[in-house]
């Protein structure tokens, strides 16, 4: 499966934004946020990765098919002095265990050298363990887990990974 990177640009904010909610009710599950009275989850962050210099949003194809995206920023999650975060990162279901999900964050990387933190919420045991794999082979071994900054809704503190690309 040949896996690319394609920057969103602000024509495609809706086909993101459609993306993002389906991320955010699954994701619900584990921090427990509710959707609004529209149904919706509202991604308060998606016009300033149209706007911002130091966001990056890309949507992740697969053979050519629309597979997911990937959101980057620079905001620390945890106690260290980070270059790059991932914000948000979803893979469809029909493309997840095929290592698309890696080979996006393979590219991710080779655009975006520097220190990372990836947060995840300690109940989501796979996307601990996906993270967790993906921040051993890029570091080389060389990550710290640490506690992050912010409660999510539900309360629970994050798990961050900390490491140098």
């Amino acid at each position: 499966m040949e896996i690319t990177l394609k920057p969103a640009e602000h024509s495609r904010k809706i086909i993101l934004n459609n993306l993002l909610e389906k991320y955010n009710y699954e994701f619900s599950q584990y921090d427990k946020m509710p959707f609004n009275q529209d149904g919706l989850y509202n991604y308060t962050y998606l016009d300033s990765y149209f706007t911002s210099s130091n966001r990056f949003a890309y949507f992740i194809f697969a053979d050519k098919h629309l597979a997911g995206f990937a959101m980057v920023n620079n905001r620390a999650e945890c106690d260290r002095r980070v270059d790059w975060s991932i914000a948000e990162f979803f893979v469809a279901y029909p493309y997840r265990q095929q290592g698309a999900g890696s080979k996006a964050m393979e590219k991710l990387f080779e655009k975006h050298k520097g220190f990372w933190n990836i947060k995840y919420h300690p109940k989501n045991t796979v996307s601990k363990s996906f993270w967790t794999k993906i921040a051993d082979k890029y570091s080389c071994g060389e990550y710290e887990l640490l506690s992050g900054n912010e409660k999510y809704y539900d309360g629970t503190m994050p798990e961050v990974l900390f490491f140098k690309v």
